[in-house]
């Protein structure tokens, strides 16, 4: 029997009259990956706040970990990891320095904090020496918050929008560590727009419309649902390689997720030029553009 390691009961935050969030029962198992996706203000941002005890409901229950958010958040908290969407960081700070500050914090020792710093910056690939991170590029940045999010080795992560405001690569680089981290027994929520990323690592989704859970259900049983979609990639190299050709560009098509991230890490590993990444008829995109056009809001779980 799976084990609930995050579980939302009959969740609801009011400001006034106003629902962010309505009656929202939520449960994420330990080792998986949930992503929460939804409209501009349909309390995604909020359900996490709360979740990690920013913001108090305003009534029901947010257990963490079998631990009362409310109640026990801090200790509760040692076990967690937050990226809030916007992160602001030290800027006269190195990486290194930054995370050691962050590991003091959690009373990691100062050798133990070098020894994972280091670690985390290799795995995210991310060499910036010396370099303060108000010299950083916004990839650089994120992946330093995400080593953040990481030093004090939480057992769940909740993510706010991971790969925000970044270009398709380094996201995807992000979204893929996601997965990688999954593989290692982490559990992870996060709230996302770009589609694909969640359709990609998610082993279940949950839709919130208005405040309200409308699709809560795994990515299999969405994708048996609903048609067929495809994948096309548009990329430039000097290699001569094995795809077909479109005004220069090699241009790879396909239905299967896995050869999409496949050629997509290939790309990267190998600084090719990314052209373009479309998505034609993706599931997750079909079901939910159908859901946010329902005025209905008819219960699809």
């Amino acid at each position: 029997m799976l084990k609930s390691i995050v579980s939302l009961d009959k969740v609801s935050k009011y400001y006034g009259a106003f629902a962010a969030v309505d009656s929202l029962d939520l449960a994420v198992n330990s080792g998986e990956i949930v992503g929460i996706i939804g409209h501009n203000g349909a309390g995604k941002t909020t359900t996490l706040k709360m979740s990690v005890g920013l913001i108090a409901p305003t009534s029901g229950r947010i257990a963490i970990m079998g631990e009362d958010i409310q109640k026990n958040g801090l200790k509760v908290k040692r076990g967690l990891g937050y990226l809030p969407e916007e992160n602001a960081l030290y800027e006269n700070m190195t990486a290194l320095e930054y995370l050691a500050f962050f590991a003091d914090i959690y009373r990691i020792p100062r050798k133990e904090a070098a020894r994972r710093g280091g670690e985390l910056l290799d795995s995210l690939k991310l060499n910036a020496g010396k370099k303060f991170i108000g010299e950083m590029s916004k990839g650089m940045k994120r992946k330093v918050s995400i080593a953040r999010t990481l030093i004090h080795d939480p057992d769940l992560l909740i993510l706010d929008e991971p790969n925000s405001g970044l270009d398709p690569l380094t996201s995807f680089f992000i979204i893929d560590y996601l997965k990688k981290l999954r593989e290692k027994g982490k559990t992870i929520i996060l709230s996302a727009h770009n589609l694909f990323h969640v359709e990609y690592i998610c082993d279940r989704v949950a839709i919130i419309k208005r405040g309200r859970l409308v699709v809560y259900d795994s990515m299999e049983n969405i994708r048996r649902s609903l048609g067929r979609r495809e994948f096309e990639i548009v990329f430039k190299t000097s290699e001569e390689l094995n795809y077909p050709r479109r005004d220069g560009n090699y241009c790879f098509k396909t239905p299967a997720i896995e050869e999409m991230a496949a050629l997509l890490r290939k790309i990267l590993d190998n600084n090719w030029a990314l052209i373009d990444l479309a998505i034609r008829q993706s599931a997750l995109e079909d079901i939910y553009l159908d859901i946010m056009n329902d005025d209905k809001q008819m219960e699809l779980k």
